[in-house]
């Protein structure tokens, strides 16, 4: 016993040598596990231990009313998205419920942030409404991916406060259901602001109302997506350049060339009678459009001419501002004109910045937004030097209709941010508003909505991330995209690609026609219609960025083209049939006298109802 006790003291003295010269051995380090999937991407996650799991126990607790509203769409998102029926209460809350609270003494969170907390409940707070609302849209990403979401904490604060998409709906209809889809997907990824040019139908001026417009009944029901979802729907008409659709049967408001000719497309800034037409229009406006900011375009005024060859332009300047004033000086004061009138009603002006040529010795207004898209000689710094908040619109990133297509992956691994706009990089942020990306429609008949919409959403999900957050969260363009593959699209987006008819021969039938048809569906999620006389398309009157969009245009059989999306048709279900929608035109078939086919809006006659056999 003695001997093996004195072994043992002789190793454990060894022991205690071998610690005391042995080199320290550092503890494994543990690895912070990495912030849950959202685009944005969260970035300043803190982990805790366990999970938040939801399931059929769960209730929204919400106590104020502003709070109960945010409450109210996560419900109804969260049906719609299937998670469920989940009840809205005021009581205290248990494990397993979602909290929605706002403190607006939390000035932390600003206008738009929010903290969201996940651990035995979840909870979700914002300084305001909107913040609030913008926590629920990442739990609904979280939820995407599965019912245990991480226990942690996250605060989330924008970069920038305008984070936005612009449509040119101004010739080429955009149907609602797309718009629709828009407003949701937005407000999905915080994005907040949607510029809409587009026609209302006019009471005040119903020889302005060809085709293009939108009923004012559809714009309420937009706007109240929009005000739901806390996307600010900013309305434009384009002046005094690309008029065409408000005053092509208004030769008296055109500006004339020094020849003689009218220019449909020009306002004649120069007469009283024009300004008071457009401000006309402005009022009309502000009975559907809910949003604060006016856009009044004030883009490519002489595109494709130039001052020279309207020289009562130049009078008018030089009898109201003397010998030296240009004809810029004409075209800035009639911004200003607008700038005051939208300020006299409680709404702060937009404007893009080609027409801002340096020309001119009469100031922009102050107060007015420029939106930056085209290099020109006065330069972004220069605008902010003027005193002038700017948006980003740049040209590189624009979807063309038919044309140039923003390369998103190129600008993600540039690290494009908003400070980068055409022509000059800034070193400050400082009122840079933000940036949004923009969808034109130059060669109308170049692509379908459907297909837009393909190029849209990677290049939505990155000015999503590039506006509210670090633009490159990912090390490659790959991992970037497999955060928007992860959240999905928004709870109430609809596929708008699916034919609700199988391909096969029909005999399509309506009051006064009769057709035997081959539908086949297209890879973009509309149908080519062939008989033995050809496929059905719109053919003929005058052509507008390549489309006829003149209500009545023919619609005939003509030789079939897989490349024709003119011969693309939406199958839209109605009582008793289908309606046939042109997947370009947005106008629906008719039959005429003789049975012809013709094309019209459908609040200027009654679709034909089609029954398939």
């Amino acid at each position: 016993m003695a001997e093996r006790g004195r072994r043992t003291l002789g190793l454990l003295g060894l022991a205690a040598a071998l610690t005391l010269f042995a080199a320290p051995v550092p503890a494994l380090a543990q690895e912070a596990p990495p912030p849950p999937v959202t685009v944005p991407a969260l970035s300043n996650w803190s982990s805790s231990s366990g999970s938040y799991a939801y399931g059929h126990w769960t209730r929204l607790v919400a106590a104020s009313g502003a709070a109960r509203r945010v409450a109210g769409t996560l419900a109804e998102d969260l049906r719609a998205a299937g998670h469920g029926t989940v009840p809205v209460v005021s009581g205290g809350a248990r494990s397993g419920d979602i909290v929605i609270d706002i403190k607006p003494s939390d000035r932390s969170l600003g206008a738009e942030g929010y903290e969201l907390r996940s651990g035995a409940r979840l909870s979700v707070t914002g300084a305001t409404e909107t913040g609030a609302f913008y926590g629920t849209r990442t739990l609904l990403q979280l939820l995407a991916q599965g019912d245990r979401i991480p226990a942690g904490r996250t605060i989330d604060v924008p970069r920038y406060r305008e984070r936005g998409v612009g449509v040119c709906a101004c010739y080429i209809h955009v149907s609602m259901p797309w718009l629709e889809n828009l407003v949701h997907e937005m407000a999905y990824h915080k994005l907040n602001q949607l510029l809409l040019e587009l026609k209302v139908k006019s009471d005040t001026h119903p020889e302005a109302d060809t085709w293009g417009y939108y009923t004012k009944a559809e714009i309420r029901r937009l706007v109240a997506l929009g005000d739901r979802y806390h996307v600010d729907i900013v309305p434009e008409i384009n002046s005094p350049g690309h008029m065409d659709p408000w005053i092509e049967n208004r030769p008296d408001l055109q500006l004339t060339d020094s020849d003689g000719t009218e220019q449909p497309a020009r306002l004649d800034i120069t007469r009283p009678e024009a300004f008071a037409y457009y401000t006309s229009l402005m009022d009309e406006y502000a009975q559907v459009f809910t949003s604060r900011s006016w856009h009044m375009g004030a883009d490519e005024y002489m595109l494709g001419s130039d001052f020279a060859k309207y020289p009562q332009i130049l009078k008018y300047a030089r009898d109201k501002y003397g010998p030296d004033a240009t004809p810029q000086d004409a075209f800035v004061e009639f911004v200003n004109r607008v700038q005051a009138y939208a300020a006299a009603k409680g709404k702060r002006l937009r404007i893009w910045n080609d027409g801002l040529t340096g020309a001119n010795t009469v100031p922009v207004a102050a107060g007015t937004t420029v939106e930056h898209w085209l290099d020109v000689a006065v330069k972004p710094s220069r605008l902010i030097s003027q005193g002038h908040a700017l948006m980003n619109a740049s040209y590189a990133l624009y979807l063309v209709r038919g044309g140039f297509h923003s390369d998103t992956e190129a600008l993600y691994d540039e690290r494009w941010d908003p400070r980068t706009f055409e022509g000059e990089k800034l070193t400050s942020s400082e009122r840079v508003t933000g940036a949004k990306i923009s969808l034109w429609p130059d060669n109308g008949r170049g692509e379908t909505e459907n297909e837009v919409a393909d190029e849209l959403w990677p290049a939505l999900r990155h000015i999503a991330q590039a506006t509210w957050g670090e633009p490159h969260p990912d090390g490659t363009y790959a991992e970037f995209t497999a955060r928007g593959t992860a959240v999905g699209h928004a709870p109430g987006w609809h596929d708008l690609t699916r034919v609700p008819v199988p391909d096969g021969t029909y005999t399509f039938r309506t009051d006064g026609a009769s057709y035997r048809t081959e539908l086949l569906r297209t890879a973009d999620g509309y149908a080519t219609l062939r008989t033995p006389e050809g496929c059905l398309e719109v053919h003929g009157g005058k052509l507008t960025l390549n489309v006829p969009l003149q209500p009545g245009t023919e619609v005939s059989r003509r030789p079939c083209d897989s490349a024709n999306t003119l011969q693309r048709w939406q199958l839209e279900p109605t009582a008793g049939g289908y309606h046939l929608v042109n997947a370009i035109t947005r106008m629906a078939v008719t039959v005429a006298d003789g049975g012809r086919l013709v094309q019209y809006p459908p609040d200027r006659r009654v679709p034909a109802v089609w029954r398939l056999t």
